[in-house]
């Protein structure tokens, strides 16, 4: 299938070949259609599939081919769960608005709320923005949505469980109106809390699953090692950084704190090759972090240690390796950590340091694959530790023999036996005691 079969307007389609798509991705190709039609969707595909434009591309045939419900409100609204999977959104959408006459603006939390503010003022056809601070304007009235035609929720699952659920309640209720269409993109239609939340926000709705949603790449290596510490880490850490050929790295770890910790080690260690590392976490400011992404995006860093905060929505094509230098705490986000690899068709590697603390997270990773995994070795760094085993449960005769052993070791109180009493005389000699006999009934005495 081609992008003409879609029956896309004559302009997005000359913007399409400009920008270099050949063909629709699988999803593309189902959900465009769906969304073109009219329907209320909720779709799922594995990372780096192309859902980015399998929703820019029918927002834009609306606004080409259809007049505005209202002349001062947003026509399409995106929210997504991060800071900077808003900003590849909006570039996208940016590629896609060059040379039309629609406006679009981006609000993100933790940047000037006033700018924001005059931005919403010029009216903009397009707002992309995260859930928390667009409600944020909402409840200023610096915006209204009665006119929105068209609402999207990029990853509704992470927004969910990041706890924007209250947030997105009150947009919804702000653009709750019978002309609007809404779509749903979510990591999983299995999901129990996206299924309650889209019984509320959609219509009838299409569903769309595009393989298992949490399927990866196939073009991603898995590797999984063995560690016995975290000195243990940093040896295989740079083992693989020496000996391996490699692009861009991104290494994820489980805390704030221990990306600076290990940016600062790397620094030190490859100082002299030349391989520059940088930090990002959710300590740094929104325009200390667009430095940090745009830096490392343009090929300026070799490395990024990051916590999960990276692990969704950055399209990174130069990226060949990801290392768990910790193994995640959520299951899910093993697949989208590693699927910053591998994208548009490239191979990628992703390495995974497992040790005793990352023992329970790495079973619970295993168990979500569905896979048989082993383990790799390097040569002069094999680890002792080779996983936590189960503790045999205790055999049930076993537990029957220990009963009867407990029960021999019990010690019985003695009975006291009662013994007839004896009354001892000297002169007498043993007396017993003797009972006494029972009274006779008057009738039972003879008479003479």
């Amino acid at each position: 299938m081609q992008f003409t079969d879609l029956n896309l307007d004559q302009r997005l389609l000359a913007t399409i070949e400009h920008l270099g798509f050949d063909e629709p991705t699988e999803i593309q190709q189902q959900a465009i259609p769906a969304a073109m039609s009219g329907h209320d969707l909720i779709a799922s595909s594995k990372t780096g599939s192309g859902k980015t434009l399998a929703f820019l591309l029918p927002a834009m045939q609306r606004l080409m081919n259809n007049r505005a419900l209202s002349k001062r409100d947003p026509r399409v609204v995106i929210l997504t769960p991060t800071r900077e999977l808003a900003k590849q959104v909006f570039g996208q959408l940016r590629l896609l608005l060059a040379n039309t006459q629609f406006k679009s603006v981006l609000i993100l939390g933790g940047e000037n709320f006033n700018d924001q503010a005059k931005m919403l003022a010029k009216e903009p056809h397009f707002v992309v923005a995260t859930p928390g601070r667009l409600a944020d304007h909402l409840t200023h009235r610096h915006l209204y949505l009665q006119g929105l035609e068209l609402l999207i929720l990029d990853e509704a699952d992470r927004m969910l469980d990041l706890g924007f659920s209250e947030q997105l309640a009150q947009i919804n209720k702000a653009a709750d109106h019978r002309k609007r269409q809404t779509l749903m993109f979510s990591a999983t239609l299995d999901h129990a809390q996206v299924n309650e939340f889209a019984k509320e926000l959609l219509t009838k709705p299409k569903r769309i699953a595009i393989g298992h949603g949490h399927s990866e790449h196939k073009d991603i290596n898995k590797r999984f090692y063995f560690v016995d510490n975290l000195e243990h880490k940093e040896k295989l850490l740079k083992y693989f950084l020496e000996n391996e050929t490699h692009q861009q790295v991104i290494i994820f770890t489980a805390t704030r704190s221990d990306t600076e910790r290990l940016s600062l080690w790397l620094n030190e260690t490859f100082a002299e090759q030349g391989f520059t590392t940088v930090a990002l976490s959710g300590e740094l400011n929104q325009s200390q972090r667009n430095q940090i992404m745009e830096s490392f995006t343009k090929g300026q860093q070799k490395i990024l240690v990051t916590t999960d905060l990276a692990s969704r929505g950055l399209d990174l094509l130069n990226v060949s390796h990801v290392i768990n230098f910790d193994m995640p705490k959520h299951t899910e986000e093993f697949i989208h950590r590693i699927g910053r690899t591998g994208r548009a068709g490239a191979s990628g590697d992703a390495i995974s340091l497992v040790g005793p603390k990352d023992w329970l997270s790495f079973k619970n990773v295993k168990g979500f694959l569905q896979q048989k995994i082993s383990f790799a070795v390097v040569d002069g760094l094999k680890a002792k530790f080779n996983g936590i085993k189960k503790k045999k449960p205790v055999k049930e005769k076993d537990v029957s023999t220990q009963k009867i052993i407990n029960k021999k070791q019990i010690k019985k109180p003695k009975q006291h036996v009662k013994q007839q009493v004896k009354f001892v005389d000297d002169s007498a000699g043993e007396m017993p005691v003797m009972r006494r006999k029972a009274k006779l009934a008057p009738q039972d005495i003879e008479k003479d």
